[in-house]
């Protein structure tokens, strides 16, 4: 989820088991799990690995973050005190110093810790569990579109949604959220 892995690293249940200190089931549970998720992919010789995306799948992620993520941004305003302002530019200045560390997983890690942050006060589980589902199955190209942004700003569009909930301003939150979940994504396909 957090990009700590790139697209295609391969996998084996023995070295998943020996890094985690866990016997072959428990491994093989989670490797089920996680591709069933869309986070791992099996192939047909069983050889578990990260996606690749191809720009398709990528679209397709993509409008979904756009439908449930503007929809919990929409149902997390009315909930929007000023504590989780307050929090949502904390963690947009961590995203900073992210950036200018170029730590790409601190980076991602720290961009969903914004969103999740801001949806948790939409109080719907069941949309944020698909968001994260998503969010999974994206973490392995994060990495690779963080390479490509060459980042030396926080995303603007954070400082956006900000302004949004602060105002009170649903149709600017919604654009806001819209935009940031695509705006990188559109640059990995073409």
């Amino acid at each position: 989820m957090h990009g700590e892995i790139a697209p295609g690293h391969a996998f084996t249940l023995r070295g998943i088991g020996a890094e985690f200190g866990v016997s072959m089931t428990p491994a093989r549970e989670a490797v089920r799990r996680l591709s069933a998720e869309g986070a791992l992919t099996i192939s047909s010789s069983g050889r578990v690995s990260t996606p690749e995306l191809n720009n398709e799948r990528i679209e397709e992620l993509a409008a979904l973050r756009s439908l449930i993520e503007v929809e919990l941004a929409s149902r997390a305003l009315p909930r929007a005190h000023i504590a989780l302002i307050d929090r949502l530019q904390s963690i947009n200045a961590r995203v900073s110093e992210d950036i200018a560390h170029q730590d790409a997983v601190a980076y991602i890690r720290r961009n969903l810790e914004f969103h999740r942050t801001l949806y948790l006060r939409a109080q719907a589980p069941a949309m944020l569990a698909m968001a994260e589902t998503v969010w999974l199955q994206l973490g392995p190209t994060m990495r690779a579109l963080y390479g490509r942004l060459r980042r030396k700003d926080p995303p603007h569009y954070h400082r956006l949604i900000i302004a949004a909930l602060k105002a009170g301003d649903e149709p600017s939150l919604r654009l806001a959220v819209r935009s940031d979940v695509t705006q990188g994504l559109k640059m990995l396909v073409g």
